[in-house]
């Protein structure tokens, strides 16, 4: 399904011209109360797919206020980019900008336009997309998380409201992040994009990220599963097959069921590895393994002419535009640099792909999260990685011990999720 109606937040010129407040963001107006309230009954309803922000929705003026706080925001960035190394004070930079009604606050700018550099999104597109003069989408899904879930029009980013202690964890985090992408730029971990908060007058200041949607483009999709390894609660009852509403299915739905890779499972079983390792190692469980299928078209299946141009995109993909910055790494490592050709690459030995697992990445969008199979395209990727093993869930981790002996359920210490999650990857897939 495609959403293409304009948002009447938004201008035509789009990014290029600042976003106008909605006159309902100025005022309630009566005449909007009551189907808002249809939308406030859908939600509580917990009906499950995508649906438009339009100017019926109940979120319709917060969705126009972020658009034009990140249009500004993103700004910033276009009008002064930097290849500088990133400095320690970028990682704790706090710009907050005012507009009418609102406040909109970045959280470490600098740090998130490098990474964004790093993957080969400009900055411009990245506004566009943002600032679309098109709706943005919610996604109501199946999860227990209280938080919203908002949609770029074009379905590349996904926006996510985060309580404070969540964004406070991920800024902590953040430098660590970052070097693991570094480290292993083919890393299956969503890609975040950006952390803000909005503070709307006379009302709670809200945070949010902003991250890569792993189901893009998603216009064939046919199945998508959250796994995390368990069978505790792990099953969704699915919805009729000609039904158009999305479903996110859960492990006990996948019985029966493999992914296929071929000659890419080893790499897909090390890289799960290497990625909960440092999830491990963050003291992090209750994650989950995103997986989505995508039937191949016959001319799909065939042997790819363009080897080269995937080979250059894999080493752009590892390297990246902003290769040459350091993330705050050792001296020995912020020496490599890109090279314009692979054969320059091969005699410099500066970076060893196979070393950093890298891959022979697909021609297609969204590659970093898409493996290629015999029959199928999938679509993988690791989210919502902010729950700590503290206290809290020790006694969690003991109560449901008592409820469900011999049971397999979510709340384990970090090493045991991180080894069972790989054993389900090594045992579903061939």
């Amino acid at each position: 399904m495609k959403w293409s109606r304009p948002c009447a937040c938004i201008q035509d010129g789009g990014a290029e011209d600042s976003p106008s407040l909605p006159a309902s963001s100025q005022s309630c107006q009566g005449d909007s109360f009551f189907p808002r309230l249809l939308w406030h009954l859908r939600e509580k309803w917990k009906l499950h797919g995508l649906f438009e922000i339009s100017s019926e929705h109940e979120h319709y003026d917060l969705i126009c206020m972020i658009k034009a706080g990140l249009r500004d925001a993103i700004q910033v960035s276009v009008d002064h980019p930097s290849r500088q190394p990133l400095k320690e004070e970028d990682f704790t930079s706090v710009v907050t900008q005012p507009h009418e009604g609102f406040e909109m606050t970045t959280m470490a700018g600098p740090v998130f336009a490098h990474f964004r550099r790093f993957l080969g999104l400009e900055e411009k597109d990245y506004q566009n997309s943002l600032s679309s003069s098109h709706c943005f989408l919610q996604f109501i899904s199946n999860s227990k998380s209280k938080a919203n879930f908002f949609l770029t029009n074009d379905k590349r980013f996904f926006l996510k409201t985060q309580d404070k202690w969540e964004v406070q964890f991920l800024l902590s985090k953040l430098a660590l992040y970052i070097n693991h992408l570094h480290e292993y730029p083919h890393s299956l971990l969503v890609k975040f994009m950006g952390i803000h908060s909005i503070k709307v007058a006379r009302e709670k200041k809200k945070y949010f990220i902003i991250m890569q949607s792993i189901f893009y483009p998603d216009n064939r999709i046919t199945e998508r599963f959250d796994i995390k390894g368990c069978r505790v609660s792990r099953w969704t009852e699915p919805l009729p097959e000609d039904s158009h509403i999305i479903m996110v299915l859960k492990d006990l739905n996948f019985e029966g069921r493999t992914i296929s890779l071929g000659s890419q499972r080893n790499w897909f079983i090390k890289q799960m590895e290497l990625d909960t390792t440092f999830l491990r190692n963050l003291n992090v469980l209750d994650y989950s393994l995103l997986v989505a299928f995508q039937k191949l078209h016959l001319d799909e299946k065939q042997p790819r002419k363009n080897v080269l141009s995937r080979i250059a995109k894999s080493v752009q993909g590892a390297w990246g535009e902003a290769s040459s910055v350091p993330y705050m790494v050792s001296d020995r490592q912020s020496r490599y640099v890109r090279k314009s050709t692979i054969s320059s690459l091969r005699r410099s030995k500066a970076y060893n792909l196979a070393a950093h697992n890298c891959r022979l990445l697909p021609d297609v969008p969204n590659a970093l999260h898409t493996l290629d199979g015999p029959e199928h395209r999938y679509f993988i990727g690791i989210i919502d990685f902010f729950t700590i093993y503290n206290l809290r869930k020790r006694i969690e981790f003991l109560w449901k011990s008592i409820l469900h002996p011999g049971g397999s359920f979510s709340t384990v210490h970090p090493t045991r999720y991180a080894s069972r999650l790989c054993q389900w990857v090594e045992a579903h897939t061939v």
